[in-house]
């Protein structure tokens, strides 16, 4: 036997620890301290190393088991099936060599079909049934061996307790994700960010965390979900020949299946799969990591087989990770519209979920008494769909000696105010107001949005100009501007001139609701303005309004109803509107409304795909115009979800939940019904 290199035997040895190390914090723990990119990149390499040097393969190393020991803390349950995990592939050509592998394995002539699936990214269970009955539920834990979560799982709406068929088989073993979708995640952290306790780090550590809680009730509070994937065995019926079809009868005993499952024809269908997903992946409501390719055809699976770890016949292709590791490499502070002062972190460039990230918000400083965060620490940042990047946690063991706090400015870095921090706001703000350059840009920038006033041709750094050179000091200095002074700016030309002054003049006919919005009063959204227009139908009856009066508009709280009431009693403000008003800034009066009595009164519906008459901004308008919520995902709850072209995942929800569906005829048929169109 040729001797290995000592170097290379320690290698061997730091990494089987570092591994070690990272399954028990995930798997029992529930305390992961690096992404899984970077748990990745080590288990290659040992696989590697290993392949090199078969000696060094030991029974103890990582890549010859799944995950880690269950917890000591729940009942112990072996499982008569292991749950094996599977290979994983990185690229197309790892993607093609895996079907040229299975191919040449069964001496097909042909292509093969495969069953395409998301790769949830939430926690791996094993549900038992007894005559049709749920009677046990565990987790994966080391695959041989998992913890009995049962009365926890029973919380979980989308598991049934009961098969919905009169004729069950005797065994059912169904393996499934249970996962926590990302409304319900956002929630979870904002509920736990304002009760001053630690976040999540994810959507998977969250599902894992709330299904290891000893406190049932504690499960059943949080939105988790699963969907079945698999049978583990079943006895008394035959299983279907192949995994495609074992996922209808699944679906037909009741049992949620993922909505964008697919068979596919043969590998370079699966590649196009995997760009479809990939594409979709930030719309879609849960969080995936990847995909699943399994042999369609059972009695192919069964030929061939499994190795120590894995089936043969299955492998998850990876999307680009979601999280990584980078080094905050300093901090700087901005000021907002509303004069908040946030924390940004200049971050060593990382590239995650699909794009390069050199800066994310560490939100107040009450966040970063949270992280425990220091100018110099390995961070792990997360970027999942269009979520602006943030840092959900530090990596202590590699905090250098010389790291450095982060102080908070006593004065603005904009004006030099002084800050300020109410009491019970996590904000720091300053306290200059109008006087500070930075309010008045963001200001403005808001007016002049498309959801605001909607004044085309205003960006950022002609706002920028504008405010430097003292052009503008408040919004309604944009309507005394003038051909020569735009023309006489950095890149505004004669044309470009004409055209913003001719939006301008476009900006003066709006809708109360809309110009509500613009003035940018704290915690007054879309929603909130139009609320507020409909009940009180003019600027007039809203001035006179008291805390109590405006506690009584739909979805005002007595937080809003305060901001709404003291900004109107501040006579600089009023100044303000006045001098808009005199401008020929107008709108139409509205015939005050009862939101109860509206005909979408507490409906929530959902718009998908694209429709040819109207954008969607314009229609969801005129579903908050007849009362309804318009959400962005689909629910049991929901009402009715408007379809248009192109539409995918809501659509698909929607049917499998029976809820209504409107095509864009029936869509516009009911508009002119309430008279708006």
């Amino acid at each position: 036997m040729v001797a290995v290199d000592p170097v290379i035997c320690e290698e061997a040895h730091a990494l089987r620890e570092q591994l070690n190390e990272h399954n028990h914090r995930y798997y029992v723990l529930d305390d992961p301290t690096v992404p899984d990119a970077e748990y990745d990149r080590l288990m290659q390499r040992l696989q590697q190393v290993e392949a090199q040097h078969p000696s060094l393969k030991s029974t103890d190393s990582p890549t010859q088991r799944v995950g880690g020991q269950a917890l000591s803390s729940f009942q112990s349950v072996a499982h008569e099936v292991p749950m094996l995990s599977l290979e994983n592939a990185f690229s197309d050509e790892d993607l093609i060599g895996f079907d040229r592998r299975v191919t040449e394995r069964l001496k097909l002539p042909g292509a093969l079909t495969y069953a395409c699936e998301p790769k949830l990214d939430g926690v791996a269970v094993s549900l038992l049934y007894r005559e049709g009955v749920l009677v046990r539920g565990a987790t994966r834990g080391d695959g041989a061996t998992g913890e009995d979560i049962t009365e926890n799982v029973r919380t979980i709406n989308s598991i049934p307790l009961k098969l919905q068929t009169d004729t069950p088989p005797g065994l059912l073993e169904v393996r499934g994700e249970i996962y926590l979708p990302r409304a319900g995640f956002e929630k979870l952290n904002t509920e736990a960010r304002a009760a001053g306790e630690k976040l999540f780090v994810n959507p998977r550590n969250a599902a894992a965390g709330s299904l290891r809680q000893l406190d049932s009730k504690i499960t059943a509070s949080r939105p988790l979900e699963m969907a079945a994937y698999s049978l583990g065995r079943i006895e008394g019926e035959e299983q279907p020949e192949a995994h495609s079809a074992t996922l209808d009868l699944l679906r037909s005993w009741g049992f949620l299946i993922n909505p964008h499952v697919e068979v596919a024809a043969d590998i370079e269908s699966c590649l196009s799969y995997y760009q479809k997903m990939a594409e979709i992946r930030d719309q879609l409501p849960c969080d995936i990591d990847g995909i699943v390719y399994k042999v369609d055809n059972i009695a192919f699976q069964q030929r061939l087989g499994f190795v120590a770890r894995a089936p043969r016949w299955a492998i998850a292709r990876k999307f680009p990770a979601q999280e990584e590791m980078t080094v905050l490499k300093g901090v700087e502070f901005q000021v907002g519209r509303t004069g908040a002062v946030t924390p940004v972190a200049r971050l060593e460039p990382v590239f995650v979920g699909g794009v390069t990230v050199s800066n994310a918000t560490l939100h107040n400083q009450d966040e970063v008494a949270r992280l425990g965060i220091k100018v110099g620490d390995t961070v792990i940042v997360r970027r999942a769909g269009d979520v602006i990047p943030q840092i959900v946690s530090v990596v202590l063991d590699k905090r250098p000696v010389d790291a450095l706090d982060i102080v908070f400015p006593n004065h603005c870095p904009v004006c030099h105010s002084p800050v300020e921090r109410v009491e019970g706001e996590a904000v720091t703000r300053c306290s200059g107001g109008l006087i500070c350059s930075a309010q008045r840009k963001e200001a403005i920038k808001h007016y002049a949005s498309r959801k605001a006033l909607d004044i085309e041709g205003l960006g950022d750094k002609l706002i920028d100009q504008l405010v430097g050179q003292d052009l503008v000091n408040s919004v309604d200095d944009l309507y005394r501007l003038n051909r020569e002074q735009l023309t006489g700016l950095e890149r505004m030309g004669s044309k470009s001139a004409q055209n913003l002054l001719s939006s301008l003049e476009i900006s003066k006919h709006t809708t109360l609701p809309h110009f509500l919005y613009a003035l940018g009063i704290r915690e007054v959204g879309e929603a909130t303005a139009r609320s507020l227009a409909q009940h009180f139908g003019h600027l007039e009856a809203l001035y006179s309004s008291s805390q109590e009066d405006l506690q009584e508009v739909c979805d005002v709280g007595p937080i809003v109803a305060h901001f709404v009431h003291e900004f109107f009693q501040q006579a600089d403000n009023l100044e303000i509107i006045n001098r808009l008003r005199a401008a020929g800034v107008q709108w139409p009066d509205i015939t005050p409304q009862d939101q109860q009595l509206l005909p979408l009164s507490g409906q929530t519906w959902v718009l998908t795909g694209s429709m040819e008459t109207m954008g969607r901004a314009e229609a969801k308008e005129k579903l908050q115009y007849l009362g309804a919520k318009v959400s962005g995902s689909v629910s049991a709850k929901t009402s009715c979800v408007v379809s248009g072209t192109d539409a995918g995942s809501k659509l698909k929800k929607a049917e499998m939940l029976g809820v209504e569906v409107l095509d864009e005829t029936a869509f516009l048929a009911l508009l002119t019904a309430h008279g708006l169109l």
